[in-house]
């Protein structure tokens, strides 16, 4: 069973989820500790995956930054600084190993049971990815002995099987729930939400009326 090395990218918070705003820009909304407990509920989940063995989190939020390091991740800087797929690059070389894998950080409603069946079956293929809830984005990428390549962007799951990696499927709705828009956010809550999403939107009124119909 290899050991694997997880990658998450965190964008500083004045330019991440900014298709949340209709929601978080509402008064009391708090979009930045939204962010923050999306990343928190995602690092936790992989944290306590039995088949990870380290979290590197790319940022150069230092509020992310130091979040991570609190629950016990690595947060490197994005030094090559042109986007999301050379800092997860940048990532993997950072954090080594031979089995290596890039995860969305907005992932709340992930179970850590999920991400050791995702990474039991990836470790059958050299590279390979979990498409998410639409079937046209990425949550996970996984590369053994190889590097990761990765290719996100519109359409990343087409681009990723284009390149070589196989599509990898099971029973992990978490996993595939990544959150962009409110309505993804709901969906998210509907399957259970991360301790760190749950306890936000419990003390945020706004959020919880907002979101009213799936809690």
């Amino acid at each position: 069973m290899p050991s694997w090395s997880v990658v998450v990218p965190a964008k500083r918070l004045a330019v991440a989820k900014t298709r949340l705003r209709p929601l978080t820009g509402l008064p009391g909304g708090d979009h930045a500790a939204l962010v923050l407990a999306l990343l928190a509920d995602t690092v936790s989940a992989a944290l306590a995956c039995a088949r990870v063995g380290s979290v590197v989190v790319v940022t150069d939020e230092p509020r992310a930054a130091e979040l991570v390091r609190g629950l016990g991740a690595r947060a490197v800087t994005d030094e090559p600084d042109r986007g999301l797929n050379p800092a997860l690059e940048h990532g993997a070389a950072q954090a080594g190993g031979d089995a290596v894998a890039a995860l969305s950080s907005d992932l709340p409603a992930l179970r850590s049971a999920e991400l050791d069946a995702a990474l039991a079956a990836a470790a059958a293929a050299t590279r390979g990815f979990v498409a998410d809830a639409q079937g046209t984005g990425t949550t996970l990428l996984t590369a053994v002995g190889t590097p990761l390549r990765p290719r996100f962007g519109r359409d990343s799951a087409t681009a990723h099987r284009d390149d070589g990696a196989v599509p990898l499927t099971g029973d992990w709705p978490g996993l595939l729930r990544d959150v962009d828009t409110p309505d993804d956010l709901r969906a998210a809550l509907a399957l259970g939400a991360g301790p760190r999403t749950t306890e936000l939107l419990r003390g945020s009124p706004t959020l919880a009326v907002h979101l009213g119909a799936a809690r």
